[in-house]
């Protein structure tokens, strides 16, 4: 991949759009698509449009679609590629970093390569001595080929998205395996991968007429393990908020605040001026915190706890 320098307006030329690279990545949400027309509306569009030697468009798809619905003029940067494939990893390497992409939603994005990385492989194997397949069937090792080849596979596919082979590995038995609902239930953001992988192994179990119906079962157990882990952790924090609190009460009433005892407190701990100053401001910090906190329980609880009693 190298940047030609060449720089198109959108007034010269139009750009063409091909739909393997425009649906490459997920779409943008409703909030993400509103800020960039808001962007484009307000600034222009500043940035160019990535198109390749045939002026396709690799990366800007939704700028350039705005600005054609809003008449707003663009510039388009010619980028030259070795080929379609090095074009798709050039925009998912370069969306990566401006979008928050999950491994399931990266894993997906691998599929879409998969033929043409196993292309790829499959040309640089013959260039490299010849057809493999043909080899290992001269050898008596046939058994072996699609096994190694698949494995190889996965392995690529798991580095053009940046994801483990084990991850890539589960991804790929999911959308051979899988039943609708727990694919569904992954682009939902309900289900991690394991989930969804051990979900996958169980339903293969079931016969196939029962196995919709099965998975629609199994999807809603699922999320309902995982909104009680929730509450179990939000019971969990509220625990150790109270915790805390009791805690700082319990010591801050132990305290007896006459001036003998603040000087005995300095003179046993040898503190100097800089560090006395520290504690000064210190302790009128957790001051205004106790204050705060009277302010709530006065203001804010105890009006409704006394509303509470008179409904009683």
């Amino acid at each position: 991949m190298r940047n030609t320098g060449i720089l198109y307006s959108s007034t010269e030329r139009k750009p063409e759009v091909l739909p393997e690279l425009a649906e490459l990545l997920p779409p943008l949400s409703e909030e993400q698509l509103a800020a960039l027309e808001t962007d484009l509306l307000r600034n222009g569009c500043y940035s160019p449009i990535v198109v390749n030697e045939d002026l396709a468009i690799v990366d800007g798809h939704n700028r350039q679609r705005l600005c054609e619905e809003h008449g707003l003029p663009y510039q388009m940067a010619v980028f030259a590629f070795e080929d379609l494939l090095e074009a798709k990893q050039w925009a998912l390497d370069t969306q990566k970093g401006r979008r928050n992409l999950d491994k399931w939603e990266l894993g997906k994005i691998a599929l879409k390569l998969k033929p043409e990385i196993e292309a790829r492989a499959k040309a640089n194997m013959s260039a490299g001595g010849g057809d493999q397949k043909s080899e290992d069937a001269k050898s008596g090792l046939t058994t072996l080929s699609n096994p190694i080849s698949a494995i190889n596979t996965r392995k690529d596919l798991a580095e053009s998205v940046g994801i483990g082979e084990v991850t890539m590995g589960k991804v790929m038995q999911i959308d051979e395996h899988a039943p609708a609902p727990v694919k569904e239930a992954l682009d939902k953001k309900e289900l991690s991968i394991n989930q969804g992988y051990n979900l996958t192994r169980q339903l293969q179990e079931v016969p196939e007429e029962q196995r919709e119906q099965a998975a629609i079962a199994a999807v809603e157990l699922e999320k309902a393990k995982k909104e009680i882990r929730q509450k179990d952790t939000e019971i969990d924090q509220r625990s150790r908020i109270a915790g805390l609190f009791c805690k700082a009460f319990e010591k801050a009433v132990l305290l007896e605040p006459t001036e003998k005892n603040v000087r005995a407190w300095v003179e046993c701990t040898r503190m100097n001026q800089e560090e006395m100053e520290d504690t000064v401001k210190e302790a009128r910090e957790l001051a205004e915190t106790f204050s705060s906190i009277a302010d709530i329980m006065e203001q804010k609880i105890l009006p409704n706890q006394d509303q509470k009693e008179e409904a009683v």
